[in-house]
């Protein structure tokens, strides 16, 4: 009996020495510094789950810019601040420019679409749907009329509140998910079609629960723990929204029309591909499936999340609000809001712009991955490493901006009150992997966040003073703030 225990442990001790061998080697050239890893969890319990970026934030300032992490047997290279990630990727755009795919992303994606593949379907998909985007709204009056169409649907669901207490979140997501949706199938939904409720439902859940805990270490050991909840909720959410983009897809195909939207273009473009009888096409099914409902998740939960945190940045401090209003009142008047007033209204953009900052949506960039090995700052990192561009790092970079830790909009603003343009400006991440609707994301900030001051003035609910405004952001995948009620007060 004492034998066979003696040997079991025995066992267990020689199968830990050879997992910390394996965490630990040291391969050619000097590795980047960071906490030292126990078996099999690796660095996990020095991490928040919660809010993984604030765990990295800080052991930054212990280890340097470069440094590297465990997630379980994962070895991780976190770049920090805003010289480190720009020289990663733009001055090494390709060694650094690869997506890492984390199981449940694989498990989803299967290397189709935009957001989770590489090689020639990632620049095949990526090129078209830069194109659609191009064509469809990035820089197109066209664009500019869907986006104040949609205000005035935004616009008529805050005053039915008739300045009382209610939820931002709902409406905010129906008109940015609407504005993606125009873009993609040709036309908008009503806010109260079930399919589109349930499509934007079920989006903004995935991504909540993408974040969790429990996802996280589903990644880090996907064969232990594939029966966690959360994945399965999340597998149920993208089966249910394919079959609904099917059956939208079917409907469009009656009546095929390139002038319409991308999904057309892309049906069009499968339909010729097959007519040619082209093998081993990128234009198939599974690859619409996946790019639209990309397009579909970073458009709308992104931009709702930035809008929500506006408002509430607007209600807890009403001295910007007023600035803010007022200079919309002496340049705009009492007509709408269009794009070509931007340039004319300084304060309000470099309102925009801190409020990107602030609002630090995405906090860590989507996994990169080295395509081989590099000496980088002097540091070894070898080929497939996992990197992660720690993006609020660089919007509250210390040797960057005057005050990084306060909501300040003269950040964009020179002595004369002009509008400066920042180089660590750098919410949509930078290089070969910056956000492909990043100028119709900001195009849609602009339009959608002056219609709305323009309309209202935002303040607490009756009770509840500006300081009691909290600011402590939810768990999830994109950062966004703690459910909460505002007021909508009508301005006229």
């Amino acid at each position: 009996m004492y034998k066979n225990i003696f040997l079991s442990v025995v066992f267990i001790l020689l199968v830990f020495h050879i997992v910390f061998t394996h965490l630990t080697k040291q391969p050619t050239g000097k590795e980047p510094p960071g906490p030292r890893p126990v078996p099999l969890l690796g660095n996990l319990l020095q991490f928040d789950l919660n809010r993984l970026h604030m765990s990295f934030h800080e052991m930054s300032k212990k280890y340097g810019s470069v440094f590297t992490v465990y997630l379980g047997n994962r070895k991780v290279v976190v770049l920090a601040g805003y010289k480190t990630i720009r020289d990663a990727l733009v001055n090494h755009a390709e060694v650094f420019g690869d997506r890492d795919i984390f199981p449940i992303f694989e498990y989803v994606n299967d290397g189709h679409g935009i957001l989770f593949a590489n090689g020639d379907t990632w620049k095949e998909m990526r090129r078209f749907a830069l194109s659609a985007l191009k064509d469809f709204g990035m820089g197109k009056r066209v664009a500019e009329d869907r986006i104040q169409e949609e205000c005035e649907h935004l616009i008529h669901v805050f005053e039915s509140h008739k300045g009382k207490p209610f939820d931002t979140w709902p409406p905010l997501t129906h008109t940015t998910a609407n504005v993606v949706s125009s873009i993609v199938y040709g036309s908008r939904f009503e806010y109260s079609d079930p399919r589109f409720m349930n499509l934007v439902s079920r989006a903004n859940q995935n991504v909540r629960l993408t974040g969790s805990p429990a996802i996280q270490l589903y990644n880090m050991f996907p064969r232990l723990v594939s029966w966690v909840k959360n994945r399965q909720v999340i597998l149920e959410n993208v089966a249910k929204t394919f079959q609904d983009m099917k059956d939208l897809f079917k409907n469009l195909k009656e009546t095929l029309d390139s002038s319409r939207g991308l999904v057309d273009c892309f049906l069009l473009r499968m339909q010729k591909e097959e007519d040619s009888c082209v093998t081993n096409t990128y234009y198939n099914e599974r690859n619409l499936l996946c790019v639209v409902a990309n397009l579909f998740v970073a458009g709308t939960d992104t931009t709702a999340s930035t809008l929500r945190w506006a408002l509430l940045l607007m209600a807890k401090y009403p001295h910007i609000q007023d600035q803010v209003q007022e200079e919309l009142m002496m340049v705009v008047g009492s007509r709408q809001v269009k794009v070509e007033d931007r340039k004319n209204l300084p304060y309000t953009n470099a309102v925009i712009h801190e409020i990107l900052r602030t609002a630090n949506v995405l906090p860590v960039a989507l996994p990169h991955k080295t395509s081989k090995d590099v000496t980088f700052q002097g540091h070894f990192i070898k080929k497939g490493t996992t990197v992660f561009p720690l993006l609020t790092s660089v919007l509250h970079d210390e040797s960057e901006w005057e005050s990084p830790h306060d909501f300040n909009p003269s950040h964009f603003l020179d002595e004369k009150g002009s509008f400066i343009r920042r180089d660590a400006f750098m919410p949509f991440s930078a290089g070969r992997r910056v956000c492909l609707g990043e100028s119709l994301a900001m195009m849609e900030l602009f339009i959608i966040f002056t219609s709305i001051l323009h309309r209202f003035r935002f303040t607490p609910p009756p009770g509840t003073s500006e300081d009691e405004l909290d600011l402590t952001e939810a768990v999830g995948f994109t950062r966004c703030p703690l459910p909460h009620e505002l007021c909508a007060v009508s301005r006229f």
